[in-house]
């Protein structure tokens, strides 16, 4: 800017100094989003505590509800959540093909009915005669029955439905934000999630309380009535002016999904992250069924768990500012550091003998572990975002968006089935065992599954390092040619 300027004109220096002004002007300016990327930031909080309300609960209701074993459970729930961040790679595709409107407008029908499917499957097989009752708050499950693989079709519909939002929402946030605010824009977007992760979780426990484990069947229209708020809201509400990549022929998606595929950086990029989200997931998978088996029924694992919504809600703008002159990679390398701690916090509740603070050492050492995780969430996710969506060709955000959720569809499926093989072996069903000093002896090892979560998170942590230094590498002769 600086070399064909005269500095003996003062026009030219008063020039200078007024584009100065303009360029500072519209750096302040970066808060501002168009209408489109707040209405999409809403709908994804009415989403969020539908699914989280569900997923704190998955493996209960599996267990609990449908009659399911530790293994069995984990498997479905870790296929639920593969399969749920596996189609935005596709749904992705067809969103930017038909319209993200549309595609928001189908997503949250679809969610609606599979949410109130599984709210009413219960009532259904306890009318034709199939679910046992043991008294008024305690449903029996179906512990033989193969009508239990019902639930199966009102998970596919919220698989199908959710696929396409986490493709749509993403990618809108892309197309309505700037290089310059996109930082930005995923720091609301994430604070918005975990504002929707805190609702949805807190309204679990109050179920639970006051109908038991038969509370849990209610949850499925909780979410229904959230998701046919979003729906009403994109209804009424949603436009954009960006349609750049709608109307691709179905060749054209697929170069373009090809295009990614052949991502060698966003590829092991990817597979580093798994290992951060296979610690994440445990809150789900493993946390829940843990808690209640050894600090007893009288724990809030819903609550504890909440702590990572609150976390990350409180402090991801913060996290993201300060961290704004740091490369995004770099961000998710402090956050990655960050998870080895948190496992080894879940891990230590048996060394103390007493409560703390009014609560049951493995409760309270949980929710301190929570709260790392949430903290190093904060580094990553939304960087991982900003790095994912700077790679897209224009139009093509909601594929590329849609492919960076791969990362989980991995760490559901490993993470879900190391949980139910890890509760099986360490910390089984109280209800296989004839007395509770029986099952005391077989889970007097209990806190040994989170050592395997420490490991996983320091592999990663060091992996990231190392995959950092070899894109600088690469990227040094781009950097000098420029």
């Amino acid at each position: 800017m600086l070399k064909n300027v005269d500095f003996a004109k003062p026009e030219s220096l008063l020039f200078l100094w007024l584009k100065y002004l303009k360029s500072e002007m519209e750096k302040k300016e970066t808060w501002k989003f168009p209408r489109a990327f707040w209405v999409a930031n809403t709908v994804e909080l009415f989403e969020r505590a539908a699914y989280y309300g569900l997923f704190i609960a998955i493996t209960l209701y599996l267990s609990r509800i449908i009659g399911f074993n530790d293994i069995e459970a984990g498997a479905i729930a870790g296929t639920f959540s593969a399969l749920l961040y596996f189609l935005p790679t596709f749904a992705g595709a067809y969103a930017d093909k038909i319209g993200f409107r549309k595609s928001l407008m189908l997503a949250f029908g679809l969610l609606t009915l599979g949410y109130a499917g599984m709210g009413a499957l219960p009532s259904l097989f306890e009318s034709a005669g199939l679910a046992e009752y043991g008294d008024t708050t305690v449903f029996k499950g179906l512990e033989t029955s193969s009508y239990r693989y019902a639930v199966v079709p009102a998970m596919v519909l919220i698989i199908l439905g959710g696929s396409f939002i986490k493709s749509v929402i993403t990618g809108t946030v892309a197309k309505e934000t700037t290089k310059e605010n996109r930082a930005r824009g995923y720091s609301i977007f994430y604070a918005m999630v975990n504002i929707g992760a805190f609702s949805g979780k807190t309204i679990v426990k109050p179920l639970r309380e006051a109908w038991g484990n038969e509370g849990l069947i209610w949850i499925g229209y909780f979410s229904a009535a959230m998701t046919l708020i979003g729906l009403l809201v994109v209804f009424f509400l949603f436009t954009s002016k960006k349609h750049e990549g709608e109307g691709k022929s179905i060749a054209e998606l697929w170069k373009g999904f090809l295009r990614v595929l052949t991502n060698a950086r966003l590829i092991f990029l990817i597979l580093i992250i798994t290992g951060f989200w296979m610690v994440q997931h445990q809150m789900y998978a493993t946390m829940p069924k843990y808690v209640l088996r050894l600090a007893g029924e009288g724990a809030s694992p819903e609550w504890y768990a909440n702590i990572n919504p609150l976390i990350v809600f409180t402090t991801v703008g913060l996290i993201t500012h300060f961290m704004r002159r740091r490369s995004a990679l770099f961000s998710m390398t402090v956050g990655m550091f960050i998870m080895p701690v948190s496992a080894l916090f879940m891990a230590s509740g048996n060394l103390f003998p007493n409560e703390i603070m009014g609560m049951h050492p493995v409760a309270f050492m949980m929710v301190i572990g929570i709260a790392f995780q949430g903290f190093a969430e904060t580094f990553i996710s939304p960087r991982f975002l900003e790095y994912f969506s700077l790679q897209a060709p224009k139009g093509e955000e909601g594929l590329y968006l849609g492919f960076s959720h791969l990362h989980s569809f991995l760490s559901s499926i490993l993470g879900f089935l190391m949980s139910g093989v890890l509760l099986d072996r360490y910390c089984p069903d109280p209800r296989l065992f004839g007395s509770h000093e029986e099952w005391a002896v077989a889970a007097q090892n209990a806190h040994y599954i989170w050592y395997y979560f420490v490991g996983i998170a320091m592999i990663s942590a060091i992996a990231l390092i190392i995959y950092g230094q070899v894109v600088k590498r690469i990227d040094r002769p781009k950097q000098i040619a420029h």
